[in-house]
């Protein structure tokens, strides 16, 4: 469907040729003309759906027609990151350049005094969209700063991560500031029981959209190493030491992984920086400007910019650590393979993870390649689930003896040998195309913004 089709003031519309933009995703197909209508939304889709501008345009183009307060916060938009925040301001601003009366603030912490004060003279204006995390909102809610009285729309977006990250007491105190008569709009990846609880409490009568589950990009090619924890360092290195990727993200599942890591990229004289939570927002942003800019050619992280970083020429992600969630697993890949781009993926598969990453493989309806760690790094576990028996053995331990082996890729697996043969043979195929790889030139047709 074309944006045309759609109910939008003009002023969007010409915003979204200047983008251009000209055909809806499914979930904006789906969400637009009811969000127009001004009926609750409950709707099920993925990052990089284009849920973003699902809920944008309909809101921004109601609010530019007019007929809401001046002085009074109209749209009030939860987000669980500063990233995902910032990337939603982004798209904000991009979506409103033609509208001169419909103003907007991000508002998150770990920034200064001058943040601070900024955030408090938009309160005070009544700027008319806030995009907020959770935590950054109830400071000012607690000290009095900002009023919620008047809230025409209230929206939340990755509503099930949130709650992973423990912001359910937090949403439901801020739900509470808010008009009963808020048209109440709630996305989610996943629909857990947790979330159906919350949008009970929330919605009126919502309008459920579902859409079905997105698959990683066909053109990022999935391998795994079958190993040890002690073995997984050494295996990192070894991409780096005989791949070259241009630009690479590793994201791991704690901290402290994530400075070990580092620490052992930059002994090898790897361009390489780390991202998490102790790092303040400045410092965060400066790292995601030296990334973006090629002065930084290596992140570590957790899951802090697995669904809000915004690159489009990432060659190569490794998941130091099996996401807990599948949904995790295909955030995470893809940050390659984008704006039609090759990318590579690896995961590194300790035994008592393999449980997990067989259900990603049963999710995405693939079976990754099981790459060959080299001789040099030991014996390594076979890949086969392990139910935990009475005596206290844990899932995913390996049978003693025999049932040791070294991976053999699958026949799945031989059709991807493009990604490379085994390691310790040195048949390695760079993850950085060629000076003489093809471009495409030509410009095809675009769709609204999926990165979010």
């Amino acid at each position: 469907m074309d944006f045309y089709e759609l109910d939008i003031n003009d002023n969007i519309l010409d915003a979204l040729d200047d983008m251009r933009f000209e055909t809806c995703t499914p979930i904006q197909e789906q969400c637009i003309p009811v969000i127009l209508q001004g009926k609750d939304v409950l709707g099920v889709a993925q990052t990089g759906t284009g849920k973003t501008a699902a809920y944008l345009l309909p809101v921004l183009s109601k609010l530019d027609d007019g007929g809401y307060p001046k002085d009074a916060i109209n749209c009030l938009i939860m987000s669980p990151t500063r990233e995902l925040a910032q990337q939603i301001d982004r798209e904000m601003q991009g979506f409103g350049y033609y509208l001169k009366d419909v103003s907007s603030v991000a508002v998150y912490g770990g920034n200064d005094g001058g943040r601070y004060d900024r955030e408090l003279n938009s309160f005070k204006r009544g700027a008319d969209v806030v995009i907020a995390t959770p935590g950054r909102l109830i400071s000012h809610i607690s000290m009095n700063n900002i009023d919620l009285s008047r809230v025409s729309f209230f929206i939340l977006d990755e509503a099930d991560r949130m709650l992973d990250m423990g912001f359910y007491d937090d949403i439901m105190t801020i739900a509470a500031n808010l008009p009963k008569t808020c048209q109440t709009i709630m996305f989610s990846a996943t629909m857990p029981s947790k979330i159906e609880e919350m949008a009970s409490k929330l919605l009126k009568n919502p309008v459920k959209i579902k859409i079905a589950p997105s698959m990683p990009a066909e053109k990022i090619v999935q391998g795994a190493y079958v190993c040890y924890p002690p073995q997984k360092l050494n295996i990192v290195k070894n991409i780096f030491k005989t791949k070259h990727p241009d630009k690479a993200v590793v994201f791991a599942g704690s901290k402290q992984k994530v400075k070990d890591i580092n620490l052992s990229l930059k002994k090898m004289h790897i361009n390489c920086d780390e991202m998490h939570s102790d790092l303040t927002q400045e410092e965060r942003d400066e790292l995601m400007y030296k990334f973006k800019a090629g002065q930084v050619n290596v992140v570590i992280a957790t899951d802090i910019i697995s669904r809000g970083i915004d690159i489009d020429d990432i060659t190569l992600v490794i998941n130091f650590d099996v996401p807990h969630d599948p949904e995790d697993y295909i955030h995470r890949i893809g940050r390659t393979a984008r704006a039609g781009s090759d990318g590579y993926a690896v995961t590194l598969i300790s035994p008592e993870e393999i449980g997990a990453f067989m259900k990603i493989e049963k999710v995405i309806k693939r079976e990754v390649n099981k790459l060959e760690v080299p001789k040099e790094f030991g014996e390594t576990p076979e890949y086969k689930y392990v139910r935990a028996q009475g005596d206290g053995s844990k899932n995913g331990r390996r049978h003693k003896g025999r049932d040791r082996h070294r991976g053999t890729p699958s026949a799945k697996g031989k059709a991807e040998s493009k990604f490379h043969g085994p390691s310790h043979k040195g048949q390695h195929k760079p993850l950085h195309k060629s000076k003489s790889g093809d471009k495409t030139h030509g410009r095809k047709e675009q769709t609204a913004p999926k990165s979010e």
